[in-house]
């Protein structure tokens, strides 16, 4: 009897611990079965985030810059729950987001380079609050459009891009 109780915590103890990771790695939105949570950005130029997925609930955020990267953290028909990079959201219809992805500049005056390389030729001097088109990412690296302008930045710079996450 006690060898079953045993065994049964130390599964319980092992299914606490493997869950949550597998779960993070495997979450699929029931909708599009893209990841969960992933990025997008606004599409229009002005985008409610209400507190519930309908046109009847209440809106608590106004977005008005084109452009911001959403994370997106579940779906619901037409819907996506989305926050910005202050943990702020709700949800959106989902013809106001895009695909694209885009990133926000974290900290103020961070060096695009022209290689992604802390060493490289600086291109500019970036504020936070910047937009960027993310073109690709690597080892700690983001290449970055923004405006007639394209450069590398360190990922830890940028919101809009998980920490692991490479791509191109």
């Amino acid at each position: 009897m006690k060898t079953i109780r045993i065994r049964a915590m130390t599964a319980a103890a092992v299914a606490a611990i493997l869950l949550p990771v597998m779960s993070l790695a495997q979450q699929r939105g029931p909708v599009t079965n893209l990841p969960l949570p992933r990025f997008v950005s606004l599409k229009a130029g002005e985008g409610n985030a209400r507190r519930g997925p309908d046109l009847s609930h209440r809106i608590d955020w106004v977005y008005k810059r084109r452009d911001l990267p959403l994370r997106v953290t579940a779906e619901f028909e037409h819907w996506r729950r989305v926050e910005d990079m202050d943990g702020q959201g709700g949800w959106m219809h989902y013809a106001l987001l895009s695909g694209v992805r885009t990133a926000l500049i974290n900290t103020d005056m961070t060096a695009l380079r022209a290689q992604p390389d802390a060493d490289a030729r600086e291109l500019a001097l970036l504020e936070r609050g910047v937009i960027g088109s993310l073109q690709s990412c690597e080892s700690g690296w983001c290449q970055i459009d923004i405006d007639d302008l394209q450069g590398w930045l360190p990922r830890a710079a940028l919101w809009g891009v998980e920490s692991g996450e490479v791509f191109d």
